[in-house]
């Protein structure tokens, strides 16, 4: 690669290290490493629009609010294909919530709390089963 290409390459590592969010959050100052939630979600499909509008605009900045709090990361993701291994997720699964806090303890302020009692029936009521599958995990 010559010299020109290598400062291009410099240049935009530069520009993505820059945008907020993009680097990969540290683990806390404690040494402690975190723990991440999933749950699996069969949201209705007729309701899937309704779910994504409260995700964005009230659960999330709801959630965000305990920066500081333990809360790290934050994600709802939409299941496209199973690539390889099973067994698939049961049916109708088509949503995974991912929830990255610093410890169990600060996640179960958060779960305690008004503002999450009032923003996650929003999520919650959009689902066909809410008999879901939620897996506590610790990052290793």
């Amino acid at each position: 690669m010559n010299r020109r290409g290598l400062l291009k390459m410099m240049g935009l590592a530069g520009a993505v290290a820059a945008v907020p969010g993009a680097a990969v959050r540290a683990a806390p100052a404690t040494g402690k490493k975190p723990i991440v939630l999933y749950c699996d979600l069969a949201v209705d499909p007729k309701r899937e629009q309704e779910m994504l509008t409260a995700f964005h605009t009230r659960f999330k900045p709801a959630a965000e609010s305990f920066r500081g709090r333990g809360f790290l990361d934050l994600k709802m993701l939409k299941l496209r294909s199973v690539i390889q291994g099973g067994p698939a997720p049961a049916a109708g699964i088509n949503y995974r919530f991912q929830l990255t806090y610093e410890s169990e303890e600060q996640r179960q302020v958060w779960i305690k709390s008004d503002i999450h009692q009032e923003v996650w029936p929003l999520i919650e009521n959009t689902v066909l089963n809410k008999d879901y599958l939620v897996l506590l995990t610790d990052s290793v």
